[in-house]
């Protein structure tokens, strides 16, 4: 793999002719950058497929190549990938129907509009797998066949379909009416009773951790409740019969539900595992006496998806605040806050409180220059990067605030040159604040040197055009892959340059 090759690949500068060379000289994945490319040619495209034909696929998927160019024997991954796209000719199907490698006839059953002779087949194909991947996506009359499948892994496949008729799907809950399943993958495999050793030395092994068969294919069933309870198809009052189930797991996907009766929701909120209440914290179907009442939650992370609800109440949301470490993000409650509400946050005595407000950057001038100014550095941190703020007012944030705010000075789109390169001599300049000087487009050659002596900082500035010609030759040859492939994609990088270290690399046979 040569990572000057795979800049160039990347460089938004790179003229078509060199495009040409790069192309006859590509590796596999040098080949993958350039087919991310909008300016490729046709001919171009061609002559990359016909470089490294792995690249068909995603050339396809980007719609670079249509059925007229693909050879479904030749090239069956591509062909999948047109199927998948919707297009491509039935023959094509019904060919890869019957194509020795079962991953592809998996791929096949994820298609869409397969023949009916193609479902057929793949109903009937004779590993498992193709017949469950075919139950994930197939039409309904499909799915109310395969319920009764025998093998389990075929019924967790339907129970996870969205087509799956409702009454089915409460069947698969509970077992109901249902003939039991005499198969699973794990005692299709191992001598039952078996537990699959989480830590499974054995590299060819398939099985998930923790899969266990003794007799009753007992975890493929819960996988098989688990799709089913997930399943939005799935009728309420068959899910809500779960909310006392021993498996954690089952009633935690439960509380993810935004069907369920305030009731069942209720019981799931004192739930004794944090991840469940957790989940229901966070259901947008949730009332607020049931945020207002998980805002005391012991767990951190409780009180932090309160917060993060849109319709938590905003005294709820005020005081969750003071207690929560939330994050630098614009919650969903905060960016619909009516202008009273606004004027309410930012009259709050808690700083928190007015940190969450300072996220937005649709204030008012008069509420945001008041955020500018607040005396609390978090409050300050979370409007630095306002593009509204003025160049005095973001001077002014730094010689009060100091390294605690530089970071988002530096991200502000509209700090200075000026400004950018006094913040990397500021005497104690955050390695965040390099790194945002060093991607930033007003960035001097001057602020972006600087940035060179943090690694991440220097990634992000070998790639910025105005770093200076000779420092970023030196770093085509630097000892991180990262900053080299930044370098060779900087598009101030000369053509003269860029056409000698494509021709250092010698021309190879194009792959039949």
């Amino acid at each position: 793999m040569s990572h000057v090759l795979c800049g160039l690949a990347a460089n938004s500068a790179l003229p078509t002719e060199l495009v040409d060379r790069l192309i006859a000289v590509a590796d596999a994945d040098t080949a993958e950058e350039l087919a991310g490319r909008e300016d490729l040619t046709r001919a171009q495209v061609l002559a990359l497929v016909a470089r490294v034909p792995e690249t068909a696929v995603r050339l396809v998927h980007e719609g670079r190549l249509t059925e007229a160019d693909i050879d479904p024997v030749a090239q069956p991954d591509a062909a999948l990938a047109l199927l998948d796209e919707g297009g491509g000719p039935p023959r094509w199907a019904r060919l890869l129907a019957n194509d020795p490698d079962r991953t592809r006839r998996e791929r096949l059953a994820a298609c869409p509009r397969l023949p009916a002779d193609v479902v057929e087949a793949l109903v009937a194909d004779v590993d498992v797998l193709v017949v469950a991947e075919l139950a994930s996506h197939a039409a309904r009359e499909v799915t109310a066949r395969l319920a009764t499948h025998p093998h389990a892994e075929v019924r967790r496949a339907v129970a996870g379909n969205e087509t799956t008729p409702p009454a089915l799907l409460a069947a698969l809950l509970t077992g109901a009416g249902l003939p039991a399943a005499r198969r699973c993958l794990v005692c299709d495999r191992e001598e039952v009773p078996f537990v699959h050793d989480r830590e499974c030395p054995r590299p060819d092994c398939e099985l998930p951790p923790g899969a266990s068969c003794d007799g009753s294919h007992e975890s493929t069933v819960l996988a098989v409740q688990e799709a089913a309870l997930r399943n939005p198809a799935t009728p309420a009052e068959a899910a809500a019969g779960f909310v006392d189930h021993p498996s954690a797991l089952l009633r935690w996907t439960l509380a993810a539900r935004s069907d369920l009766p305030p009731r069942v929701s209720g019981r799931l909120a004192a739930d004794p595992v944090p991840g469940v209440r957790d989940e229901v914290a966070a259901n947008p179907a949730v009332d607020s006496a049931l945020l207002r009442a998980l805002s005391d939650d012991p767990s951190h992370e409780v009180r932090r998806a309160v917060a993060h609800h849109p319709h938590v109440p905003l005294d709820v949301l005020v005081r969750v605040a003071g207690t929560t470490r939330i994050g630098p993000t614009l919650l969903p409650r905060v960016a619909a806050a009516s202008p009273a509400e606004v004027e309410e946050l930012a009259r709050a005595s808690d700083p928190a409180a007015r940190m969450l407000l300072a996220q937005r950057r649709d204030l008012p001038a008069r509420t945001r220059d008041a955020l500018a100014a607040d005396a609390d550095a978090r409050v300050v941190k979370s409007v630095a990067a306002d593009p509204g703020l003025s160049e005095g007012q973001l001077r002014a944030m730094v010689d009060r605030h100091g390294s605690r705010v530089v970071a988002k000075v530096a991200a502000n789109p509209h700090a200075s040159a000026a400004l950018l390169e006094e913040i990397t001599r500021h005497g104690n300049a955050a390695r965040k604040a390099l790194r945002e000087v060093a991607r930033h487009p007003r960035a001097t050659a001057t602020a972006l040197l600087a940035c060179l002596v943090d690694d991440e900082g220097c990634r992000r500035a070998a790639g910025h055009p105005a770093l200076p010609l000779p420092v970023l030759l030196e770093l085509l040859d630097d000892a991180d892959w990262q900053v080299v492939e930044a370098a060779a994609g900087n598009p101030s990088l000369p053509r003269v340059v860029m056409r000698d270290l494509i021709n250092g690399f010698p021309l190879a046979p194009v792959r039949r």
